[in-house]
C-alpha cells in the first residue's frame, strides 16, 4: 500500500477551513496521512496563501500538487470523487 501523503494550509478559527478538515475525517483512507499547516506560523505559507485557504495539496517527491479547490457546499461525497480524480 502506497502512503498518499495530504497537507492542508488552514489557520486557526477558518470556518471554511474545518468544513474542509470535517470532510476529510469523513473519508479519510488508511493509507492517507494529513499534515495540517497554520498558515499564521510562517511568513511564507501567509503571503502565499492568506486569501486561498483552505488549501488542500497532495505531497510529491517533486514538491506539492495543489489539488482544484472544491466549493464549500460540497459535501464529503463530492469530496471523495475530486480527490479519486486528483490524487497522483
Amino acid at each position: 500500500m502506497t502512503t498518499i501523503e495530504l497537507i492542508l494550509y488552514s489557520k486557526p478559527d477558518c470556518h471554511l477551513c474545518e468544513g474542509l478538515l470535517e470532510k476529510l475525517e469523513k473519508i479519510r483512507q488508511p493509507e492517507w496521512q494529513l499534515e495540517i499547516r497554520d498558515i499564521t506560523s510562517r511568513e511564507d505559507w501567509f503571503n502565499a496563501y492568506q486569501y486561498e485557504i483552505p488549501v488542500l495539496c497532495q505531497k510529491l517527491a517533486t514538491g506539492e500538487k495543489i489539488l482544484p479547490r472544491l466549493s464549500p457546499r460540497a459535501n464529503a461525497e463530492q469530496l471523495a470523487r475530486l480527490l479519486a480524480n486528483n490524487l497522483t
